[in-house]
């Protein structure tokens, strides 16, 4: 059963049950969600991907290359410290100002920065001023990606019909391992062509290049109306202020912590193998390969790229399969999955070889993300929609905050354990454990919703 509201809903503040279903407005509003959300994962995760092998080596000094990787990832989880407050910016403006416009200045935002870092100093000619500016940029990526995912869900879920919620919030999630693809393929191709003089100059290419993507982002949601579900609450809340003009609404935030604190608890449990596994699997790993094993980078590279891809074909299976089901039972059932994987998927990396590491990348990437493709639309029915936008990416963006700096902590771990994997597949086991503790959890909150909302209509039914 869809349970459009979820959470603790108010059926009058939360808008009419039940609406008319524009077809083209879903499919240009899931269109703009996927593409947007594409270009901006190509951005945030191009940092990511060039981490250890660009800024450690040109934007730190020292002579300790280990040293210089850890704090490359300290980096790196900059952009994810900035996320909850973007998240906050973004979802108290998103539910009071729409979920368009916001989208808007997230997209602009992340393509500038991103075009900056490009022509930025480095250690070598600015001295500390190189990495203190690398956070500034990094910080603002951080600050957009926060706004990103919360509305683009909204923007993909909220116009979808009731019985394709599953898979369009499934579509917009793939925005990730597209923009993975995108960012592991020209990165890859750039260090392919430019051979010995990438790290000289030919590493700022794919930052450059994200003006480009930022237009075509900008275009395809300008064309992109607002979503039914925001519009009726908007209504609502309108009538409701004629009605009673003394009361003052609060801030979204401060609402969830007053009203669904637990509810945001479970979400972000929920919501943390999908953020923190996948830069282990990613950051970490590319940092693994090349400096532990010795590999060369386009070997994780084109291993991550096909992980990338098999991510996708799974997204979409497993976002057809949350409609036929649910999408708790898919986030539930992926978890499990994702912890059974943890141990051979490092077993497989450690052999060395070329073709089973893009095993272990397929099943890591790939289907261990099982989970990621409908839990947007699993944290959308755990939460009222007048406050769904400030919710939900709270969820993502606190959870992102410990994923920010999960590469640096594998990094540490791994020193702990003598260069062994043994610390950090205990670590991406952990990770999973705990999500799929947390969904079991919130299945049950929704489940419980949903029988309320039964009793509800049936209660109304019977006074008629």
């Amino acid at each position: 059963m869809s349970h459009t509201h979820g959470g603790p809903a108010d059926h009058a503040a939360d808008g009419p049950a039940v609406r008319q279903h524009d077809p083209r407005k879903a499919r240009r509003a899931l269109l703009g969600a996927y593409v947007g959300t594409s270009l901006e994962w190509y951005d945030f995760f191009l940092f990511g991907t060039t981490s250890s092998i660009v800024f450690a080596p040109l934007f730190f000094g020292g002579d300790d290359p280990a040293l210089r990787v850890i704090q490359s990832f300290l980096l790196f989880g900059i952009g994810f410290i900035a996320r909850p407050i973007g998240a906050l910016l973004a979802g108290h403006f998103g539910d009071r100002l729409g979920r368009r416009t916001i989208l808007m200045i997230t997209i602009v935002a992340m393509g500038v920065s991103s075009a900056l870092i490009g022509v930025l100093p480095t250690f070598e000619t600015a001295g500390i001023v190189a990495p203190i500016l690398l956070a500034v940029m990094r910080f603002v990526q951080g600050m957009a990606a926060g706004g990103e995912w919360g509305g683009a869900t909204l923007l993909a879920v909220e116009n979808a019909p009731e019985s394709k919620r599953g898979f369009y919030g499934a579509v917009v999630q793939m925005g990730s391992p597209t923009g993975t693809i995108l960012s592991s393929m020209i990165v890859a191709a750039v260090v392919a062509v430019s051979g010995e003089s990438f790290l000289e100059g030919a590493w700022r290419i794919p930052y450059l290049i994200s003006i480009l993507l930022v237009v075509v982002g900008v275009w395809i949601r300008l064309r992109v109306d607002e979503t039914d579900d925001y519009v009726a609450a908007q209504a609502a809340r309108e009538a409701s202020r004629a009605a009673a003009p003394e009361v003052k609404e609060g801030l979204p935030a401060v609402e969830i912590l007053r009203t669904v604190p637990g509810r945001l608890v479970l979400g972000v449990g929920t919501y943390l193998f999908g953020n923190a596994g996948f830069f282990v699997l990613t950051t970490f790993m590319i940092s693994y390969v090349t400096k532990q094993l010795g590999m060369p980078s386009t070997v994780i590279l084109t291993a991550i790229t096909w992980g990338a891809v098999a991510e996708i074909i799974t997204m979409g299976v497993a976002g057809k399969v949350a409609d036929r089901t649910s999408p708790s039972i898919v986030v539930v059932v992926g978890y499990a999955v994702a912890a059974v994987l943890a141990v051979p998927i490092f077993l497989l990396v450690d052999t060395r070889s070329a073709a089973l590491i893009t095993v272990a990348m397929i099943l890591g990437i790939g289907f261990a993300s099982i989970p990621y493709a409908p839990v947007g639309t699993m944290l959308t029915q755990l939460f009222p929609v007048k406050v769904r936008y400030s919710a939900i990416a709270l969820c993502a963006n606190i959870a992102g905050v410990v994923a920010g700096f999960m590469p640096a902590l594998a990094a540490w771990i791994l020193g702990l354990t003598g260069g062994t994997s043994t610390g950090p597949t205990l670590l991406l086991l952990t990770l999973a454990l705990i999500s799929l503790v947390s969904s079991l959890l919130a299945r049950r909150v929704i489940r419980r919703d949903e029988e309320q909302d039964v009793d509800q209509i049936s209660g109304d039914l019977l006074n008629r």
